[in-house]
């Protein structure tokens, strides 16, 4: 479990702010948001092959 510790002094924005970006450095909020709709097998692995096409347009 992330935490977050505010020292006395410390803004809550600032806090969180720091645990806005802890949370997106393990991956959570993008694992929360790839499981908040199911997915078909099939659509997942077309915005794959989606994705990896734009990386390879972009590499170019």
């Amino acid at each position: 479990m992330t935490s977050v510790k505010v020292r006395a002094g410390e803004s809550i924005e600032k806090a969180l702010r720091v645990l806005k970006k802890k949370l997106d450095k393990e991956g959570v909020m993008k694992a929360a948001k790839a499981h908040r709709f199911y997915d078909k097998p099939s659509v997942k692995e077309r915005a794959k092959s989606k994705a990896a096409l734009k990386h390879k347009k972009k590499s170019y």
